[in-house]
């Protein structure tokens, strides 16, 4: 099993993500505050999980399916790696190691992400 959580205002327009067994645990609508110039002030936030053979697949469509311009990233987590999903790349590494955590948000941040959104930590099961 894979579980995430995706800001739909994050993804492409036309984006048609399908994945047989992805299941929606959740929806939330905030009013953000430090969204860049780039992202609209209020965000409609996805919880979400799907059987583990299908989440490399998924990560990639997701990978794909990410509005550049706008500064976003979606994340998830396989079993007790963690998967953090820019437009056009991914990066997976195992729970708990530092450095590759690290290099992750400098991605991020390389990609004009504000430090304060690059916050990504466990989900709860």
């Amino acid at each position: 099993m894979f579980a995430g959580r995706l800001i739909l205002e994050s993804l492409r327009l036309g984006t048609d993500l399908r994945t047989p067994g992805l299941r929606m645990d959740r929806i939330l609508r905030v009013s953000v505050e430090g969204a860049t110039s780039a992202q609209p002030d209020e965000w409609s936030i996805v919880d979400f999980r799907g059987p583990e053979d299908s989440a490399d697949r998924f990560a990639k469509q997701l990978a794909d399916a990410l509005e550049p311009a706008q500064h976003w990233y979606a994340d998830l987590r396989i079993g007790t790696d963690h998967v953090v999903i820019f437009p056009g790349k991914v990066i997976r590494y195992r729970t708990g190691d530092a450095e590759a955590h690290a290099r992750a948000i400098e991605y991020g941040l390389g990609l004009g992400i504000p430090a304060a959104q690059l916050d990504w930590g466990e989900l709860d099961d």
